[in-house]
């Protein structure tokens, strides 16, 4: 009896002993900084769990027996091109690869939607879209972030497919590795083509109603594509574009993006970003879920209904690898009876570089160059003047044959620039017949600004506003030499050295608001004294008048566009 007791007592310790060890293996392997994305975890079933189909949709039968996102060995797909210790984590991609590497591809991102886009219903019988993604010698961690946040950020059967087309990367494997994961395609082009090429091969390849543009490091917000889809279910020819959130290039932060802003350019046909009008502000307010015209978009995220993409005209396929393309399309689609509108409710984010990490023939200046002279020749009738006086250049630029392009306009009965000027974009300044220089007045990164002055204020210096639209930078010099920002003169109050620069009223016998431009100095002279303009003191007391000297750097001044 002794004995069986001990038998008994023995074998209830080695259970309980077996059941701790088992649980603390299980405990650790759901531990908090395991990445359930990167390893396999369960057994892989081909039988999917059956969906709910939404009211009004069927979803497709058919099965894609390939490996889900989930069951893809993310790791060793990284780690095949993983920055080594030692190694410079910037040199081929120009962002931080080390850091993107360490980032799964499922982590969670902050919700930057408005509280009203969170608790919106969206129609159920939106079409689906297949997603283009172009890449060259893209970072693998990047890239299959984009893919993953596309998957698990959008309802399945809204996805018809992702198309990606590798433009001839180093190598092939990048792309080919991803065709083990349901719904991707993957082209690959025999040499390089570009973007614009490359984006149209991808969308003569897709078979969704809906064609989705976007970049190869990006992630998708919550809910990001049925806004898109149910803009172009309202308006066919609306080409729509999310709310672009940005991606630390350093560390690779989600940062969300204002909601008041909109596609812009200058006469250089350089985008920029900028505010909406205090009117267009005021009417978001009232609906923040809204569509928002915008006069450009940045280009690289957009969606479109693919039988419009081709009535329009797809894209420019005699442009060059990248640049100018997104001026292009959206000349075209507002001038040829279509919308581009940013959808609030959309949010994706995107890596922002400061430089591009690979090389384009001849130079990425001549081949924006090529590209922008087509599109000024195309679509900007006698408005390229402007364009050509701002980037005098271009006018030796070789630009190609664009007969096929202006009878595409003619055949669509597609409106004039001037109309875009009105209808679209009457932010954009046009210079007066009468002015000899228009736009920014620029000293390095520095321009001439009212900084909220008006009548006798004195006028000061700012970074310039590239990339906000302020008007508090616009100034012309007139052929009756009066350098003016809408109705104010510049001009100074007696003929001595250190007297401020202030607004005035303008005042056509007054010449101490009379200028002439040394051109070939830089200079800004007033008409009868040897004053110039100068910025030395502009921190204490704003612009000045000073002994002119064409040695002193705070005297030289450029215009945005210099006119004959």
């Amino acid at each position: 009896m002794r004995r069986n007791v001990r038998f008994l007592a023995g074998f209830g310790v080695f259970w309980i002993v077996c059941v701790v060890i088992y649980m603390r293996k299980g405990n650790d392997s759901q531990g908090p900084t395991e990445n359930t994305a990167l390893i396999l975890k369960v057994p892989f079933q081909k039988t999917p769990k059956a969906q709910v189909e939404p009211p009004g949709v069927k979803i497709p039968t058919t099965r894609d027996e390939r490996l889900s996102w989930k069951y893809f060995n993310e790791k060793a797909y990284i780690d095949k091109t993983k920055v080594l210790p030692g190694e410079d984590a910037y040199a081929k991609n120009k962002f931080n690869q080390a850091a993107s590497d360490n980032i799964k591809s499922n982590r969670n991102v902050p919700d930057t939607r408005n509280p009203q886009c969170q608790n919106k219903n969206w129609r159920s019988d939106l079409d689906p879209t297949s997603v283009i993604i172009t890449f060259h010698n893209e970072a693998r961690s990047t890239l299959i972030r984009t893919i993953v946040s596309v998957l698990i950020r959008s309802p399945e059967h809204l996805i018809k497919d992702i198309i990606l087309v590798d433009d001839y990367s180093d190598s092939p494997d990048t792309g080919k590795e991803l065709e083990k994961i349901q719904k991707i395609k993957v082209i690959r082009n025999e040499r390089r083509e570009g973007l614009i090429r490359s984006r149209v091969k991808g969308a003569a390849a897709a078979t969704a109603p809906v064609l989705t543009f976007l970049d190869s490091h990006c992630e998708c917000n919550q809910d990001w594509l049925q806004p898109l889809l149910e803009r172009i279910k309202e308006n066919r020819r609306a080409v729509v574009s999310p709310i672009i959130d940005v991606i630390n290039m350093d560390n690779f932060a989600y940062i969300g993006a204002s909601s008041d802003l909109k596609g812009g350019f200058d006469w250089n046909l350089v985008f920029k970003w900028q505010y909406l009008s205090s009117k267009e502000r005021a009417k978001r307010r009232a609906k923040p879920t809204a569509p928002v015209r915008t006069p450009m978009i940045a280009g690289g995220l957009f969606s479109i209904e693919k039988k419009w993409f081709e009535e329009v005209g797809k894209y420019d396929m005699m442009m060059d690898v990248w640049g100018g393309e997104n001026l292009e399309i959206s000349f075209r689609v507002w001038q040829c009876h279509g919308s581009l509108e940013i959808i609030p409710c959309s949010r994706v984010g995107h890596v922002f570089r400061k430089q591009h990490p690979y090389t384009f023939p001849g130079g990425s200046g001549t081949v924006f160059a090529r590209n922008t002279r087509r599109v000024a020749e195309v679509w900007m009738d006698d408005y390229k003047q402007f364009y050509f006086r701002a980037v005098p250049s271009a006018k030796g630029v070789y630009y190609g044959n664009i007969r096929e392009r202006v009878e595409l306009r003619k055949r669509l009965k597609c409106k004039s620039f001037k109309w875009y000027l009105h209808s679209v974009y009457p932010e954009l300044k046009v210079p007066d017949k009468s002015d000899l220089a228009f736009g920014a007045i620029k000293q390095g990164l520095l321009c001439m600004d009212i900084l909220g002055h008006t009548i006798e204020g004195t006028v000061g210096m700012f970074s310039c506003h590239d990339a906000g639209g302020n008007q508090n930078q616009e100034w012309s010099m007139t052929k009756y030499h009066r350098i003016k920002h809408q109705e104010y003169c510049m001009g100074f109050d007696s003929p001595q050295a250190g007297q401020p620069i202030k607004l005035k009223l303008c005042n056509p016998t007054d010449n101490l608001q009379k200028w002439k431009q040394i051109n070939d100095a830089g200079l800004l002279q007033s008409w009868d004294h040897n004053l110039c303009i100068d910025s030395k003191d502009s921190k204490k007391t704003g612009l000045t008048v000073e002994n002119c000297s064409a040695n002193s750097e705070s005297q030289i001044w450029e215009f945005t566009l210099d006119l004959p």
